[in-house]
């Protein structure tokens, strides 16, 4: 498994020597994730790649400018990418793009009653999270919390990946029961 602390110090070599192990690492480990991500979030799939590339190569020039004491690895590429992303869409004057588009609008802060709300929900999701089998929970954690792929997982838990697939599907039937006996979702 890929830690935080493996992926600075990858970003400090590749800052200090520009060690182009380090940045293949960097590169395999973000690049189709950033891909991904930018996908979801709707770019097409030649922006979302062409972004991808734009933040790797910032990556690559501007390793120095990481500080692991304000942001994670992780954070500070997506932010770079959600950025760039921005700045496309403003330098191509796109006219369908959405001004209520989420990344555009800044966060607000929720009112008192909606916060209470929300912290009442995540109480009871870290609930049905605990609830679950610990060989489940573990899988779960490492696919969603560490952001593994299923094989990865496999890889790192020596476990065949059928059985890391089951074991997360079934987390999730789990989950989901649970998340409806208290009322967190609707019953499907």
């Amino acid at each position: 498994m890929v830690g935080n602390s493996d992926l600075a110090a990858w970003v400090h070599a590749v800052a200090r020597s520009r060690d182009r192990d380090a940045f293949a690492r960097l590169f395999d480990h973000f690049a189709p994730r950033l891909e991904a991500w930018l996908i979801r979030s709707g770019a097409d799939s030649g922006t979302a790649e062409e972004v991808t590339q734009d933040v790797m190569v910032t990556l690559w020039r501007k390793a120095e400018l990481f500080d692991a004491s304000k942001s994670s690895v992780t954070t500070w590429l997506y932010r770079i990418a959600r950025n760039r992303r921005i700045d496309l869409l403003r330098r191509d004057k796109v006219d369908f793009v959405d001004p209520l588009e989420p990344a555009f609008e800044p966060s607000e802060t929720p009112d008192f009653d909606r916060a209470i709300d929300m912290q009442d929900r995540e109480g009871r999701v870290r609930d049905a999270l605990t609830a679950l089998p610990e060989e489940q929970l573990a899988l779960v954690r490492l696919a969603f919390f560490d952001g593994l792929s299923h094989s990865d997982i496999a890889q790192k838990t020596g476990l065949p990946l059928g059985t890391v697939k089951s074991r997360i599907r079934l987390a999730f039937t789990r989950l989901r029961r649970n998340l409806e006996a208290v009322g967190v979702v609707e019953a499907s």
